[in-house]
């Protein structure tokens, strides 16, 4: 049984969070269970708007990226992308073959099909090198590629690698290294998707476009204050910050000579935003003997924006949202980068008419991609996704999806996270799973309605064969798995057969490992039985691709993943060194403690459910993996009415619960035999329980999904 507890708050840090954010009292208590406390962690619940997210350039090779692709494209270059079989792997392969394509660039595509391993093959390389192929990027592989990189580099083939899985302890001989778990990526935020990089690197890439680009700028700030001049002074490149100068001057005119600013400025294009009054302070500090060269930016952006054209950045510092969500007191001049970041991109958009449209559509690829790569919903993850579910829910869907979506009963209802990751993900992954990634791809690239017709009714017959052999794989593994957990001391699960489907061998272990609680793998064979084929699902703080290292250097073909999931292939001839050695690292690990406790987000009373809870409900949405549903108790709640529905064997249980302001509907799916058993009608029980929406004639309403066991009061 599982027990539930409330964590106590205080009352002046749930205000606290009201009065700054704006938001009620019941979603600052949740933020704080939660341990959402910091204005740059909260603002990714309460904004939606991508000037959130982070600048492409923050990645500190991205640069070098952007000028070997647009090289490829000066010089006519065969350039190919290799993605992976799974839905991230083909939402980024299409992200940026699209792109690519849109720039009339000699590009084409390949991912693995068939039998194919992971990453990228040795035959691939082979291949391109054939067809007089020069550039080869990578997208969500590619990191663990030593081997085939270093082929490439042989035959006089270039590979950019843009990828998200962890590296290896020594990372690939590649020109260029796009990763943000890489040691020194530059990137603020490490999980992100392989879609979300490709994406990334194809925002770089419109924005190389600009004249803007590659230029070095300073802002440049002045204040005078009880006779003390401070400068500021922020250097960017392609709107990310670049290196930063703060310095206070109490005795004046000086030599700028005598000072770090001239160095600072050299052969940098000084912007600011009231030029007047610059000239006046530095002319003050300096003497008149030395001439800015200063760009009036207040005088630019106010073209755009007439409300700014008398005011000043002090005024705007109190207004601005970067100030309103950061912990710490931001400059003024923090605040004028913000606002130059701002008109930059709203210039790009006029410049480009079709770069928001195609950005809208690349977005709900990477939505797709955080979502099937179970990305943590925080941070920018959380944007990607809430652009991508308001243009679907105002029908702008991408081609591709909106047949899957129609022939999987979401359309004319709200589409939200668990939608996609529940409905349309193992779908897509389907193709990849059975061997037949390229379905998949060609689905979403496709142009032709009836093409994507046809191919989005493959898809669907091939995730139908998908469940029959998940199920198949359940079946010959049951017994194995509880041998095998009891084998490996409790601490890890291992199932081989042959018979299972190499495609399902992650799904089947990630059931186990739910199951039993402990890291589990699932091994079967390759069709001419020489190479051993398995994934890995972890949990409980063990991490899948450190577990793997302990195997050695030399003991897997390849191997790779995230901390939770990974996959691997070895010699068939080693499975029992594997098993071996398997038992051996398993001794000396500790798994964390499953904890018996269930925090709740929250304990309310009837008078707080009604229909406007679903506006906290929507305030949390995405949910998903580092953000599940809000899970709430309510105590001594009357039953109003019960009634059993359902035509299955195990039926379930339908209830209405008096509330101060309405009755409240609920489900407690399969217990229907609790009723008159353990509570009646007219009893009050406590009970624990999601909310979710149920849409019925046009008309939404809040219902109860009870969880675990109610309890009589």
């Amino acid at each position: 049984m599982n027990y539930y507890s409330k964590k106590s708050l205080l009352a002046k840090d749930v205000n606290e969070l009201c009065t700054k954010y704006g938001i009620s009292q019941l979603e600052a208590s949740i933020l704080l269970r939660r341990g959402i406390k910091s204005g740059e962690d909260i603002k990714y619940f309460i904004e939606k708007d991508l000037r959130f997210s982070h600048q492409a350039f923050n990645f500190s090779n991205m640069e070098d990226a952007v000028e070997r692709i647009n090289q490829a494209e000066e010089e006519g270059e065969k350039v190919l992308i290799f993605g992976d079989k799974d839905v991230d792997g083909v939402t980024s392969t299409a992200i940026l073959y699209e792109y690519l394509k849109s720039r009339n660039i000699d590009v084409s595509w390949r991912l693995p099909v068939g039998e194919d391993a992971y990453g990228l093959s040795m035959e691939a390389v082979d291949d391109f090198a054939k067809d007089y192929g020069s550039l080869i990027i990578t997208v969500d592989c590619g990191i663990s590629n030593n081997a085939e990189i270093a082929h490439a580099n042989e035959l006089g083939i270039d590979v950019i690698v843009t990828d998200h899985h962890n590296p290896p302890e020594k990372l690939p001989d590649a020109i260029v290294i796009i990763d943000p778990k890489t040691k020194d990526s530059g990137y603020p935020f490490m999980d992100i998707s392989g879609a979300a990089v490709a994406y990334k690197l194809v925002s770089a890439l419109r924005f190389s476009r600009m004249d803007i680009y590659g230029q070095d700028i300073c802002l440049l700030s002045t204040k005078k204050e009880e006779g003390k001049i401070t400068l500021e002074l922020l250097k960017s490149r392609n709107l990310v910050k670049k290196d930063y100068l703060k310095v206070q001057f109490d005795s004046y005119p000086l030599s700028i000579y005598q000072t770090k600013i001239a160095d600072f400025l050299k052969g940098e294009m000084i912007l600011v935003w009231n030029k007047e009054k610059e000239e006046n302070t530095l002319k003050e500090l300096f003497g008149k003997g030395v001439e800015f060269e200063l760009m009036d930016m207040r005088k630019e952006i106010s073209k755009k924006y007439p409300s700014l054209s008398n005011v000043e950045l002090s005024t705007l510092r109190e207004k601005s949202a970067i100030a309103k969500y950061s912990d710490i007191e931001i400059s003024e001049l923090e605040v004028f980068m913000n606002i130059f970041i701002t008109f930059i991109e709203k210039k790009q958009e006029e410049f480009f008419p079709s770069l928001k449209k195609e950005s809208e559509m690349d977005l709900q690829l990477v939505a797709l991609a955080a979502l099937a790569d179970i990305m943590p919903l925080r941070n920018e993850n959380r944007i990607f996704i809430k652009n991508a579910l308001e243009k679907m829910n105002q029908g702008i869907i991408r081609d591709g999806l909106k047949e899957l979506l129609a022939r999987s009963n979401l359309v004319n209802k709200e589409i939200t996270s668990t939608d996609l990751s529940w409905t349309i993900v193992p779908v897509l992954n389907a193709a990849g799973r059975l061997g037949k990634s390229y379905l998949a791809l060609s689905l979403l690239l496709s142009k032709d309605p009836q093409e994507r017709a046809a191919l989005s009714d493959q898809i669907l017959e091939l995730n139908e064969e998908r469940k029959r052999l998940v199920t198949q794989g359940e079946e010959l593994t049951f017994r194995q798995a509880e041998e095998s957990f009891k084998n490996f001391d409790e601490k890890l699960c291992v199932v081989v057969d042959k018979k299972i489907c190499k495609g399902v061998t992650g799904i089947i272990a990630g059931n186990i490992m739910k199951k039993y609680s402990v890291p589990s793998i699932a091994i079967t064979f390759s069709e001419d039985g020489s190479t051993a084929v398995g994934s890995m699902r972890s949990c409980r703080s063990l991490k899948s691709t450190k577990f793997l290292e302990l195997f050695g250097e030399n003991f897997f073909k390849n191997f790779g993943g995230h901390d939770a999931a990974a996959g691997f292939s070895f010699e068939a001839g080693k499975i029992n060194d594997f098993l071996s050695k398997a038992k051996q690292i398993t001794q000396g690990i500790n798994l964390e403690s499953e904890n018996s406790t269930i925090d709740v987000d929250a304990e309310l009373s009837t008078d707080y459910l009604g229909p406007e809870i679903l506006e906290t409900i929507d305030f949390f949405e995405p949910y998903g993996e580092a953000n599940p549903k809000l899970l709430f108790i309510t105590r001594s709640i009357q039953i109003k009415d019960a009634s059993i529905c359902g035509k299955s064997e195990r039926q379930h249980l339908k209830l209405l619960f008096d509330c101060k302001n309405c009755k409240f509907p609920a489900m407690f799916w399969g217990e229907a035999e609790r009723l008159n058993r353990d509570f009646s009608k007219g009893d009050r029980i406590n009970i624990v329980y999601n909310i979710n929406k149920n849409y019925f004639n046009g008309s939404v309403t809040p219902q109860m999904i009870l969880q675990e066991t109610p309890l009589t009061f």
